[in-house]
């Protein structure tokens, strides 16, 4: 626990949602259980196994010491611990209070919380530098699509669109979402109403495998945005269902076009994605794997998120 403990006492005071300590990136032996975020005004701290009161106390106590320094003079710390096991999770309130509505910031743009319940708190920190990628390269295409109005966007398995808001305020000229789950889809369309960016948006609740002709209508686009859940019973099987994604990519790629490939998946290495992408999309080429944040390193990038651009060949 003292590599968390020396990384609370050098904590900054955090103004964009980030992650703070990342012990499961395995550069920090003997606190692989523990994640430290911050979701201004409040701190998350995960542990992935269980925890006596005493650890939590000591925890408690290093996070009081570091912001009665760091905090403005009479902010209370808030913060929130979680302990995940057998994918569930239990959730308590340590200290302080989590707001309501809760709403972060992440590079100019405002995306709406819940850190007090469930694993997903609405907002992937570790996606940080793929909503990056997605801001600069729509910017940089300002000028693409019809009538040089900027680039029409795909972005599946939206969950609450954060991609959506990030490529809208860069210039797209419409993104269209896609998500089976309805209550992610209205925090989605709550984010677009608070960024001011509701114009040029549509959004689907539904199954993207039986919404095929509604997506392929709605084409082609500039980019296509995939960042599916790794294992999600229902929905989402990585080693069945990207295969199936993969297929349709050159048809729903304009020329010239960008796909953005999303994989979480520890037990799943970069040539998972890039070995199937030759076999059945091998028109498209591989242009670069995206960063991600530092605050993530890994000690084995295999086992880190995966995020990958391919291009369609220009006519």
């Amino acid at each position: 626990m003292h590599a968390l403990l020396d990384a609370i006492s050098t904590l900054s005071l955090p103004m964009d949602a980030q992650r703070i300590f990342h012990g499961r990136g395995g550069l920090h032996p003997g606190c692989e259980q523990w994640a430290l975020d911050a979701y201004p005004p409040v701190l998350v701290l995960t542990s992935f196994a269980p925890v006596t009161d005493e650890e939590l106390a000591t925890l408690g106590a290093a996070l009081q010491q570091r912001w009665l320094q760091i905090a403005p003079q009479g902010a209370p710390l808030n913060w929130v611990f979680q302990y995940r096991h057998g994918g569930g999770a239990d959730t308590r309130l340590m200290a302080g209070s989590v707001p309501e509505p809760h709403t972060v910031t992440e590079q100019g743009a405002q995306f709406r919380v819940h850190v007090d319940k469930g694993q997903n708190h609405g907002l992937f920190l570790d996606m940080a530098e793929g909503r990056r990628w997605v801001r600069e390269h729509v910017a940089a295409h300002a000028t693409a699509g019809a009538g040089g109005r900027g680039l029409k966007v795909l972005n599946l398995f939206a969950y609450t669109c954060a991609f959506s808001v990030v490529a809208l305020q860069a210039g797209a000229r419409q993104v269209v979402n896609v998500d089976m789950s309805r209550s992610a889809i209205a925090m989605g369309q709550y984010n677009h109403q608070l960024n001011g960016v509701t114009a040029g948006t549509s959004f689907l609740a539904h199954d993207i495998f039986s919404t095929w002709g509604k997506i392929t209508r709605s084409g082609p686009y500039g980019l296509v945005i995939v960042d599916p859940p790794s294992y999600q019973k229902g929905s989402f099987i990585a080693t069945k269902d990207y295969a199936r994604l993969m297929r349709r990519l050159p048809g729903l790629l304009a020329p010239g076009g960008h796909a953005l490939l999303c994989l979480n998946a520890p037990e799943l290495g970069l040539d998972f994605l890039q070995d199937q992408m030759r076999e059945l999309a091998p028109e498209l080429i591989f242009v670069e794997r995206v960063a991600n944040p530092l605050a993530f390193a890994d000690v084995s990038p295999e086992r880190a998120l995966k995020v990958l651009v391919y291009q369609a060949p220009p006519l």
